[in-house]
């Protein structure tokens, strides 16, 4: 999966908001914006290429207040498809929270 591919989705609007992620962005006080800055100014962190019913990665980036945001993602090459957004934090991923730390 490549950055660019979700970045231009990203800026055509061609969003599919899920369920799942929209729910959790509230809870965590995420904003569509939020996601599309992470997204539009991120890295993939991790490739899950295996997940269905599409493949999907880790991006790393921050929120509009400057917060690092990770946002799991997909795309089916038309779309791309917000899973879930998160804050990260030290317990699961090293202190640059682009790493994951070995269990």
């Amino acid at each position: 999966m490549e950055i660019d591919m979700l970045k231009r989705l990203c800026s055509e609007a061609e969003i599919k908001w899920t369920k799942h992620g929209l729910e959790r962005m509230q809870e965590r006080n995420i904003s569509r914006a939020d996601v599309k800055n992470c997204i539009m100014n991120g890295e993939i962190i991790e490739e899950y290429p295996n997940d269905f019913p599409i493949p999907s990665a880790l991006v790393f980036g921050y929120s509009l207040n400057g917060r690092v945001l990770h946002i799991v993602c997909g795309t089916d090459g038309q779309f791309l498809y917000v899973v879930t957004a998160y804050f990260p934090d030290t317990e699961k991923f090293e202190s640059d929270l682009k790493t994951r730390r070995v269990k």
